[in-house]
Formats: structure tokens, C-alpha cells, sequence
């Protein structure tokens, strides 16, 4: 996880900011599934003769 994305959560927790920490978390699956989508295609199309 990104240090400011860490930062970030953690204020929102701090402050109880609901809306932040969804938006937050949001953020974080977005970042973590983006680079396993291109790893997914890149090895598909690897495959191919």
C-alpha cells in the first residue's frame, strides 16, 4: 500500500470519517486489481501462437 494512501486512512479513521474511509478503500482495491487485470491480458495474449 502507497504511504500516502496509508496516511490518509488513517486520518479518516482517527476522525471516524465514514464517507473517507469508503472512498479510501475504494481507492485501494481500484490500485490493487488494476495491475493484475494487465498481468492477466499480457499473459492471455502471451499464449497465443
Amino acid at each position: 500500500m502507497p504511504q500516502w494512501l496509508s496516511n490518509q486512512l488513517m486520518r479518516a479513521f482517527q476522525k471516524k470519517d465514514r464517507r473517507q474511509i469508503r472512498l479510501l478503500n475504494d481507492c485501494w482495491f481500484y490500485y490493487r486489481a488494476k495491475p493484475e487485470k494487465s498481468k492477466d491480458s499480457a499473459g492471455g495474449a502471451s499464449l497465443i501462437p
